[in-house]
């Protein structure tokens, strides 16, 4: 496998032609190492190698790892569904939460990051591909959700955050490019999601989060301001972080 150094390389020289493409800079797309079930070592190489911001999907696995890496100049996210009864870990643990699906899991984020002293980052999840595997509130609920979001103390609304429709198998998986039937479901959900972040005020209208390593490319063509790698940078995933 390559070094974790040349992954990112050839990443970010993907990023960067995508963002072309797209009439904007590589400076504007944000890019976030999805470390789950990585291993501390490999993540640490990405830190060397200029990842600025890591996620992960689960409060747990990040608790244990954080701990392990101690402080990093990385910013932190939870990109993976929040259970209410871990509110306030998440609050402790992490820089942004890109999980928001609910009002009353906003309200729980909201009291923990309260309690802590400070206001937490959020973005709202939308189920953009009807999936029911996939977590996130239905498009149709997103801006309401939003509208209440942005009245809760603790909390500062950033954005939207989505996932596009999973691969049809015949297309080889989770990493397989995208083509034909494939593509167009792919470029109208990430489509759907980004005229839902314009239909938000200017002010909530600061990241939308959307495409993976499979996918990215599409996603930044139709709007994304950050995208979560993760098989890209460090390879298949670990059976344990």
């Amino acid at each position: 496998m390559k070094a974790i150094a040349e992954n990112i390389v050839e990443i970010q020289a993907r990023l960067a032609r995508a963002a072309e493409k797209s009439g904007r800079g590589a400076a504007e797309i944000r890019l976030v190492a999805v470390t789950k079930t990585q291993p501390v070592g490999l993540i640490r190489e990405a830190l060397a190698a200029g990842i600025r911001e890591l996620g992960e999907n689960y409060v747990q696995e990040a608790e244990r790892k954080w701990a392990e890496l101690g402080s990093v100049p990385a910013q932190r996210h939870l990109i993976g569904h929040l259970q209410r009864n871990k509110a306030g870990k998440a609050a402790a643990l992490f820089d942004m939460v890109q999980s928001l699906d609910s009002v009353e899991l906003a309200r729980a984020l909201g009291r923990r990051a309260l309690d802590l002293g400070r206001t937490m980052d959020v973005l709202i999840e939308v189920n953009i591909s009807g999936e029911e595997s996939k977590s996130g509130v239905t498009p149709e609920r997103a801006l309401d959700l939003a509208g209440e979001v942005t009245g809760i103390p603790g909390l500062r609304l950033c954005g939207l955050m989505g996932i596009g429709p999973a691969p049809h198998p015949a297309q080889g998986g989770p990493g397989a490019t995208m083509a034909g039937g494939d593509e167009a479901a792919l470029r109208g959900s990430f489509r759907l999601l980004a005229g839902l972040f314009e239909r938000l005020p200017p002010e909530y209208r600061k990241v939308l989060s959307m495409g993976m390593t499979g996918d990215f490319e599409l996603a930044i063509a139709e709007g994304s301001t950050m995208v979560r790698v993760g098989t890209g940078i460090f390879g298949p995933r670990r059976s344990s972080g």
